[in-house]
């Protein structure tokens, strides 16, 4: 059996001897290539676009603008529709204003990159600059859409219980804002896409979406006004995706409407600046918080007001983002009354998105921090305060009483307090500050946080399973491999139920025409749902073997095993037929004719219902009050994903999480200006971890909670790393800190935010401290 093994990863001696296919990698008869001319206002009507002397320079093929897509709708939601959000959505190219800089103006296609580059300049476009929307609180804003008196797109409640009787009762009540800091998933590659029409077909071809290509291939066929099976949409190799990628963007329209009218190949390839700046953004909430406590510290009851910086406009996953925020805030803690009001507000930013853990990553953070000071406020260890307050095992499958992406939350397994004891144990986790001299500068502190995080989602996954007349076995999915090893873990699957290696299993994956129907890689779902369909698929594909073979040998299916591509007779070994052998008798000429001929079948695995993996971090920190810094120095991480197809693999999603985590906790911010100048557009301003900025990691897995909602028993990992991380860190900022812990209420934590804390009121000189 190779579940449950720590298998090499396939894909990556393709990678390591540089054979990987990216889509830049791609070159095609003929093809042209584009750039997008993008808004240098945040907010601003469009008055004339002239393109004149700009397609008159060499190499210049064609220039659109708007004008030339009047029929064309905006780009649809793919998460949870909302009618009210209709005003909101984006158009591929700016109509009549622009409202973020990065809005796309104009595509301009030319004979060679540098050709279309050197047109940018040249076409004169006339804004007249309007007031711009950039703050979600203090200030009263601008409305962006005529549609709108205000700029909030969207405004809903989520609660249970019976909030005011459970704070009119509470011994202690606790108030705290928090908020977690705009940044963004940023792969090491960007986006990029090659459209080719075929005018005799009229067949399109799309190399360059990920993640969800089903989904993309039907918006575009809407579109274009194109049936769905004239469209093949192709995956190539992916150079990370973290949630950002692989979206509906302008460009995703765009180059293939070129390609069709132009009737060439085209490539875009989108540079770093473009990415920064037009890729979505994400984290960016304001958390207004109140909780009710009794005096031993027992939770009564939340209040929270969640203000959502939207950007300027709703993309695909519409309002998913503050939803799942809301939905999960209560985390792994029993709130028996909760009320929760989000607020997605419009501003004169790039539109926001998901980026991995999306809305769980910000209401981990707040939460934790806001556990932290309740503890404080009544004089309880915050350890007790959430041992105190978390969900017991025996309480499971545990009703949040919220809701997302369609359905309830409902826990469906969990030991939460044994997590936490783990990480405790495993940490040797004090709250109370390490001894220092009264002249040393260097404080240590400790933090922890506890996470719940979704996995799973539904509705439906498909794989296709395989059998050749060489006895070789392909697998096709849906799912879109993003970098997390989806051809490693699909082919374990697989290879135990056929009793092979993984290595001899093809996974195929990325191309809409490998399988009908397709969901794609988010969410963490892919283990859980294509893992369940190859699965489902591989045991109808050996069931039919194992009825060939038992006509083949004269004997009974019970009687028969298999291994290493041998089906044999259990009492006499040496009866035996290989796979190929098999597979030649399932052709038409040779199949016996009360047996259906063909070894190919395809399932669709289906599921209402999310998975549910869990956790607990610990961080320890060194902040140093002369300098500012301020350094992790070790992480320790509890998390339980249910059955582990391969242990090392969801080790590596687990700690690279943490380092993606330690990045917004830290480091990663876009900041703009009052006029909507985003001012951390290049990796000079926008700054990521390095291994220089990574602490020692200490990831311990633990298998006390298999999912009864899947054949596999297993949950998705490949956001745990970063779930708890925010809340953690900023945790172990405060109690380093001492006096000053209060004031620890965003991300990321910076040495300017830290200088602020503890000298902008203070005529002290930090250098005689």
């Amino acid at each position: 059996m190779t579940i449950g093994a720590s298998t090499k990863r396939l894909e990556d001696k393709r990678f390591l001897q540089g054979r990987g296919s990216y889509v830049d990698d791609l070159q095609l008869p003929g093809m042209l290539h584009s750039v997008v001319l993008r808004s240098p206002y945040a907010h601003a009507k469009i008055i004339k676009i002239e393109t004149d002397y700009a397609v008159s320079m060499p190499g210049i093929i064609d220039i659109l603008t708007f004008a030339d897509l009047e029929e064309v709708t905006t780009i649809p939601i793919r998460l949870n529709p909302y009618g009210s959000l209709e005003p909101f959505l984006q158009y591929p190219l700016a109509h009549k204003r622009v409202r973020y800089v990065g809005d796309p103006v104009a595509l301009i296609i030319a004979n060679n990159r540098y050709q279309a580059e050197d047109a940018l300049d040249h076409i004169n476009i006339l804004y007249e600059p309007l007031p711009t929307s950039i703050q979600v609180q203090g200030t009263v804003s601008i409305p962006l859409y005529d549609e709108a008196t205000d700029n909030i797109a969207s405004n809903f409640i989520m609660k249970k219980g019976d909030v005011d009787k459970a704070f009119n009762s509470a011994d202690h009540i606790t108030e705290m804002e928090f908020t977690s800091g705009r940044h963004s998933g940023v792969p090491l590659e960007t986006r990029g896409l090659i459209a080719s029409h075929e005018e005799s077909t009229n067949k399109l071809k799309v190399w360059g979406p990920t993640k969800v290509t089903h989904f993309n291939r039907n918006v575009l066929a809407g579109m274009l006004g194109l049936e769905e099976h004239l469209i093949e949409m192709i995956e190539p190799d992916v150079g990370g995706g973290f949630g950002v990628r692989g979206e509906f963007y302008p460009e995703d329209f765009l180059i293939p409407y070129a390609s069709r009218k132009l009737k060439r190949p085209i490539k875009w390839i989108e540079d770093r600046l473009e990415n920064l700046v037009a890729c979505n953004h994400s984290r960016e909430q304001t958390y207004l918080m109140k909780m009710a406590l009794k005096k031993d510290g027992t939770i009564l009851g939340i209040k929270v007001l969640i203000l959502n910086d939207q950007g300027a406009y709703i993309r695909t996953h519409g309002i998913i983002v503050p939803e799942l925020s809301a939905a999960i805030f209560p985390g792994p803690y029993h709130i028996p009354n909760y009320h929760c009001e989000v607020r997605s507000i419009l501003t004169n930013k790039t539109p926001a998105g998901t980026y991995r853990a999306p809305g769980r990553y910000e209401c981990n953070s707040s939460r934790e921090r806001l556990l932290d000071k309740a503890a404080a406020e009544i004089e309880l260890d915050p350890v007790k305060l959430r041992f105190k307050n978390l969900i017991k095992p025996e309480n499971m499958p545990y009703k949040v009483g919220t809701h997302s992406l369609g359905e309830d939350i409902v826990y469906d397994t969990g030991d939460y307090p044994y997590a936490l004891q783990e990480v405790l144990k495993i940490s040797n986790y004090t709250h109370s500050q390490p001894a220092t001299t009264s002249i040393s500068t260097k404080k240590t502190g400790y933090g922890i946080a506890c996470f719940v995080e979704k996995t799973g989602l539904g509705p439906f996954e498909g794989a296709r399973a395989t059998m050749n007349s060489s006895g070789n076995i392909t697998i096709s999915t849906g799912a879109a491999n993003v970098g997390q090893g989806l051809e490693t873990t699909l082919a374990q699957i697989a290879s135990s139920v056929f009793q092979l290696s993984p290595e001899s299993i093809t996974v195929l994956h990325g191309d809409t025409n490998l399988i009908p129907y397709g969901v794609g890689s988010f969410a963490s779902r892919a283990t859980v749902m294509a893992g369940s369909a190859v699965f489902y698929a591989s045991k109808k594909l050996l069931d039919k073997i194992m009825i060939l073979a038992s006509t083949m040998l004269n004997t009974s299916i019970n009687k028969l095993q298999i291994d290493n591509g041998y089906v044999f007779m259990d009492e006499e070994p040496n009866k035996r037929l290989t796979f190929s052998e098999i597979a030649q008798q399932a052709h038409p000429s040779n199949c016996p004719m009360n047996i259906e001929p063909g070894l190919d079948f395809t399932y669709y695995f289906k599921c209402d219902k999310m998975t549910y993996a869990h956790g607990a971090t610990v961080i320890k920190v060194e902040v140093d009050t002369q300098t500012c810094a301020i350094t992790p120095q070790k992480v320790w991480i509890v998390y339980d994903v249910g059955k582990a197809i391969n242990p090392q693999m969801v080790k590596g999603q687990i700690e690279g999480g943490v380092v993606q985590g330690l990045g917004g906790a830290l480091l990663e911010e876009f900041k703009y200006d009052q006029s909507g100048q985003l001012i951390s557009g290049s990796f000079i301003d926008y700054l990521l971890p390095t291994a220089a900025e990574t602490p020692i990691l200490i990831s311990k897995r633990i298998e006390r909670s298999n999912s009864p909602l899947n054949p596999l028993k297993v949950k998705g990992s490949g956001e745990c790393g970063i779930a708890g991380i925010g809340g953690a860190l900023a945790n172990a900022v405060a109690n380093a800190l001492g006096d000053f812990d209060d004031q620890i209420n965003s991300l990321p934590i910076t040495p300017e935010k830290i200088w602020q804390t503890l000298y902008a009121n203070s005529t002290t000189n930090p250098s005689n401290n």
